[in-house]
């Protein structure tokens, strides 16, 4: 019989090492331990109210949303609530100049006037299923690591093939474990999600990227959208004709404030952390990957910044391009910042002494486990050679210049092309492009791309050696000394994908593409990533089972540990209390900000400080309403010592009986870290308040009919 919702024991082992604010846990399968932690924290629900298949549980409000985020329904009808920052893109899409919902907010009255997001999905968990055996069944251990992978990838694809039938559901099978285990996950997929409210700019990004990963914070981080449904209830593409859906559970809103130590517990979908991780890749973020990419994006912001301060045109174009930007950019320089500081590396190698101490002191695991890291050193040998030019064809090339990279989306077509295929199959493909052009050209700037794409050309030839370079612009540069300026200009002056008029010409009459600059250039890049994703995968296959053994080998030498799985994209739940810290030597952060912060950091005409003015009356009269709290204060955000990542942007912050108090949206600067070390004693999660919700839907939008539909807890 297959085990549907009991995983195997590794994840059910007893453990007495696991902090309670550390773990990104699976929720269909809490053990003892860990719900007798979340009940002495403050947990009154039971797993079943959590989790439940068979009835509505708290994971049923819980949704996946736009592929990146979490989002979660706060009324009987479909509300859902995620960050500002997760839904930023569909409000761009909407804005214009004379529209600006970016800057000004927009609040939907009434159901007719929520505006629908082309592309816009949110996923619902539906089934869980331990698959490891289905997917390791003639997996020996003397197959041989590139056997093993294709093995693997043929029978997921088979399995997922097989459960997902003619049904309309989305299906994966994800490993666990450096792929000691394997989950399916099927989703119910509902299409039709609209714009309900969304903040004006000075609240929903207010602190841009000054503030950004940092505490303390002052942001209104939240978008409403609602989920709409056939007349039947089943998952629909948009139609006027749809129905907001009939929520199976939604989260009560509690405003009666949250106190230091107060329960606190996260669900969501967090995306990747690398814990387990040895110090060989902690030493490549150090050095390789994480100082390429801040150089690259760097670049990009300072290009982005100029154009966008100079035209409010552009700025509604990129605001959205801009904040996907930055938000990373930053995090590698925190994260390689905090790596140092809280000594990460050094303890990994402790960690890997211990380790090999513990295999040599048995001759079974020294036959096991013995030689493990050879074929993990041989793996990053070959890693440190290609690292950084692997980051620069990605962050420079691949997605570097929006030009090239949309040129990149013509290959397939193009190939039709060359290869004489079938006329109406050519008109065909070329006319089924259409639409992307039209999104492109929406939201593109010529000269700022230009000046983009100069830059990035410039930093690409001048800091990645000449036989890691693909050779366009290996030659691009040693024809003009290094400045790609005139090489680019030209390019955009001839190319038909910096121009609407002379891409529509082509698609009406297409031929070969390979003469046109930027395709050329981007057709280049292409190449040689591939050159050197071989490589990659070649290196990657040396380093995998060891690393595999290695996770192994931890978890049997740390057998009393709750090992909790990486972040991989599957929901996940973990549990902590509100707290304060102490960020370093004499400097003690409280766990909750107010509008009086708010109004501090203001500075009139400021992008990232401005606050619009209904929002300054409002305090000024301070008219709080019964959001304020027994001092008067409304507070805005809080801190909490929930362990989470990217992904879980938009996730709940729910209390012990289940009812929201408040939004998730970041983590602190002295935890950038976090990803591949927990650090204990200083990482937090920062959270917008429900208070602070429920008054900028209420004061500030005016929304009372989003008020009513709410279940509020007072």
């Amino acid at each position: 019989m297959k085990k549907i919702f009991l995983l195997t024991s590794v994840l059910t082992m007893a453990c007495n090492a696991a902090f309670a604010d550390e773990g990104m846990w699976l929720p269909y399968s809490l053990n003892n331990r860990n719900l007798a932690e979340m009940q002495a924290l403050g947990c009154k629900l039971t797993a079943q109210q959590i989790f439940n298949f068979n009835q509505p549980s708290v994971k049923d409000a819980i949704v996946q949303f736009g592929g990146g985020c979490t989002g979660e329904l706060i009324s009987p009808e479909g509300l859902l609530l995620t960050n500002h920052h997760c839904g930023l893109g569909f409000v761009q899409k909407h804005s214009s100049v004379e529209h600006d919902y970016l800057t000004d907010g927009f609040w939907a009255k009434s159901k007719d006037q929520e505006l629908p997001n082309a592309g816009l999905s949110v996923l619902f968990l539906s089934k869980v299923e331990d698959v490891t055996t289905l997917v390791l069944d003639s997996v020996g251990t003397d197959t041989s690591e590139g056997e093993r992978s294709a093995y693997i990838a043929r029978s997921i694809k088979r399995l997922v093939k097989e459960r997902k039938g003619d049904r309309d559901v989305t299906i994966e099978v994800v490993p666990f474990y450096s792929g000691n285990q394997y989950i399916l996950f099927e989703y119910e997929k509902y299409r039709d999600v609209r714009l309900v409210c969304c903040p004006p700019w000075g609240i929903g990004k207010y602190g841009a990227d000054t503030d950004n990963w940092t505490w303390p914070r002052h942001k209104g981080d939240f978008n409403i959208f609602r989920v709409y449904t056939a007349p039947d209830g089943s998952p629909a593409e948009y139609s006027k004709d749809n129905i907001p859906m009939k929520s199976k559970h939604y989260l009560p809103v509690n405003i009666k404030g949250v106190e230091q130590g107060d329960y606190a517990m996260i669900l969501g979908y967090p995306g990747s952390t690398d814990r387990y991780s040895t110090s060989f890749t902690v030493k490549n973020v150090i050095e390789k990957e994480g100082p390429a990419i801040i150089a690259c994006r760097t670049t990009k912001l300072d290009n982005y910044r100029k154009h966008m301060d100079a035209d409010q045109s552009v700025f509604i174009k990129y605001a959205s391009k801009q904040a996907g930007v930055s938000n990373y950019w930053k995090y590698y320089i925190g994260q390689v910042k905090q790596l140092q500081r809280n000594h990460v590396y050094e303890r990994r190698l402790e960690q890997e002494k211990q380790f090999m101490e513990w295999v040599n002191a048995d001759a079974d695991r020294r036959a096991e486990y013995g030689d493990i890291f050879d074929g993990i050193k041989n793996k990053w040998n070959l890693l440190d050679e290609i690292e950084k030019s692997f980051a620069y064809h990605r962050e420079a090339g691949w997605n570097g210049g929006e030009a090239v990279s949309f040129s990149i989306r013509f290959m397939r077509l193009n190939k039709m092309i060359a290869d004489k295929a079938d006329k109406q199959a050519i008109k065909d493909a070329a006319a089924e492009m259409q639409p992307a052009i039209g999104a492109y050209f929406k939201d593109y700037s010529a000269p700022l791309d230009q000046d983009v794409t100069t830059a990035l050309l410039n930093l690409f030839y001048k800091d990645i050696p000449a036989d890691l370079l693909p050779s366009e612009i290996l030659e691009a540069g040693q024809d003009h000394q290094g400045d790609f300026s005139r090489y680019v200009e030209k390019a955009f002056r001839k190319s038909i994908f910096t121009d609407p008029k002379r891409l529509q010409g082509w698609i009406e009459k297409p031929k070969k593409l390979d003469k046109d600059p930027i395709f050329a250039l981007a057709k280049n890049i292409v190449e040689s990533y591939d050159m050197l994703l071989k490589r990659y995968f070649e290196a990657q296959e040396l380093g995998n089972k060891g690393e595999r053994l290695y996770m192994k080998g931890l978890m049997a030498m740390q057998s009393d540990r709750n090992f909790y799985p990486d972040a991989n994209f599957t929901m996940r739940l973990t549990y902590g209390t509100v707290e304060p810290y102490d960020a370093a030597d004499a400097v003690h952060y409280d766990y909750y900000t107010t509008m009086d912060g708010v109004m501090a950091k203001y500075v009139p005409g400021n992008w990232e400080f401005d606050i619009p003015k209904d929002v300054r009356d409002l305090y000024a009269a301070k008219d709080y309403g019964r959001y304020a709290n027994s001092k008067g204060e409304l507070a805005v955000n809080f801190i909490t010592t929930n362990d989470i990542t990217g992904g879980n942007s938009g996730s709940p912050v729910i209390n012990g009986n289940g009812e929201l108090i408040g939004l998730a949206f970041d983590g602190n600067w002295e935890a950038m870290s976090g990803d591949l070390s927990f650090e204990n004693k200083v990482q937090r999660t920062i959270c917008m308040d429900a208070r602070y919700l429920l008054w900028c839907i209420e004061k500030v939008g005016k929304c009372d009919n989003i008020i009513n539909e709410l279940t509020i807890i007072e």
